[in-house]
């Protein structure tokens, strides 16, 4: 019996995946457990395995496409097995003719060429359709001559006239003088459209409010040198901030929350995410209770987190489960304060600047003192301004006397 495969729900936040590729063709033998396609969804690209033994029958989700939660992607079954009354016959076309028109505008843009449809991703459409491009004009490179993306954006760098053009020269209008292109573009999609989407929910759910401060960090590089001295893996100042974090998340229980589905979830374990910038965009892989490591395995898990993160190697279970995020900037020395955005569903965010030498006054008299910027964010739906300003004076105590958290 025919089985559907269907997207997946891979995180808490998502809501769409696109396909990035099917590793395996129609008509192709697959065993249950094999890799059969990628799916990229909460800035990472996941893979999907096939369910049981059988034939890939029917690829319905072409690559390129976003599908919502629980969408058919296709259909496994035993070899010769015909899908009857399946949402493949009515939903798709077969891989190698893969037809995909917009009813809205399906005489526009599913225009006949030599009796066939333009065939076209929704992602090469969408593109096409705000550059004004016609898509009779473009040769497709993708399976059975289906236009991509990049055969669009290659149309439009080459300089191809936009459908209003063409009609213009159809009709003995003038040809507009040709303006060189400043720019090029890259379509909003993938990575940087997931972390858009996942920032700008944040900032539309979550009423914030944002403490900043700065403060000594003369103990805490004392000591990191006094650790570095006989550490083989060197600790980093992310390091030691993540420790003390966790450490007073495990001591201000009441910040160590999240409000998932109108409920706010009281966590019994402290569950770090450490924001690590990458080429492509945003990823928080999550330090798995962290209040009970020590610094060096914290150091090491970090270490090997952003390695992987910046390699596309991070599973899905490695940036799952936080439950308060520490995003450090302070290496670029370009920034003291800055308004982090909240990770939903998690209710608070740290943000580390810049460490400045800087003049203070001390016991009467101006000294000049390390001073790093931090900046406090939280959900103030279930945060309230006291206990927020209580926990950051709780994080200022352990950053001034950073042997306190590793006792």
């Amino acid at each position: 019996m025919a089985v559907e495969i269907t997207m997946p729900k891979m995180g808490l936040s998502m809501v769409t995946g696109t396909i990035v590729k099917w590793l395996k063709n129609e008509g192709d033998a697959v065993t249950k457990g094999d890799i059969i396609l990628e799916v990229m969804t909460d800035k990472l690209t996941n893979t999907i395995d096939a369910p049981v033994d059988g034939v890939l029958l029917r690829i319905v989700a072409q690559e390129e496409e976003e599908l919502p939660i629980g969408a058919l992607l296709g259909v496994i079954g035993m070899e010769g097995e015909v899908v009857q009354g399946a949402k493949t016959a009515s939903k798709a076309a077969p891989a190698a003719e893969p037809v995909i028109s917009e009813t809205k505008q399906a005489d526009s843009e599913s225009r006949e060429v030599t009796g066939n449809r333009v065939k076209a991703s929704p992602l090469a459409r969408k593109l096409a359709k705000e550059n004004n491009v016609d898509f009779t004009r473009i040769t497709g490179t993708g399976p059975s001559g289906r236009i991509v993306r990049d055969d669009v954006l290659a149309f439009i760098a080459q300089g191809g006239n936009s459908q209003q053009a063409s009609t213009q020269k159809s009709i003995g209008s003038p040809a507009p003088i040709e303006e060189q292109e400043n720019f090029t573009l890259t379509p909003y999609a993938g990575m940087r459209k997931a972390v858009g989407d996942n920032m700008s929910l944040s900032w539309s759910v979550a009423p914030k409010v944002n403490y900043h401060v700065s403060t000594d960090l003369s103990a805490l590089l004392a000591l990191r040198k006094t650790i570095n001295e006989e550490a083989e893996v060197k600790i980093t100042i992310t390091d030691m901030l993540v420790k003390i974090v966790a450490v007073a998340l495990r001591m201000s229980p009441h910040i160590n929350i999240a409000l998932v589905d109108k409920n706010i979830r009281n966590y019994k374990e402290v569950h770090v995410g450490v924001a690590v910038a990458i080429s492509q965009g945003l990823v928080v892989p999550v330090v798995k209770n962290a209040d009970i490591k020590t610094i060096s395995q914290i150091s090491r898990e970090i270490k090997d987190l952003s390695l992987r993160a910046r390699d596309n190697q991070l599973g899905m279970q490695e940036m799952r489960g936080g439950t308060f995020t520490v995003t450090n900037i302070g290496a670029y020395q370009s920034v003291d304060w800055f308004t982090p955005i909240i990770n939903q569903p998690e209710a608070a965010i740290l943000g580390v600047g810049r460490t400045v030498d800087t003049p203070v006054v001390e016991n009467g008299e101006i000294v000049i003192k390390p001073m790093i910027g931090l900046s406090l964010s939280f959900d103030h739906r279930v945060i309230d301004g006291a206990p927020a300003a209580e926990f950051l004076g709780l994080l200022l105590k352990l950053i001034k006397k950073p042997y306190q958290a590793l006792i």
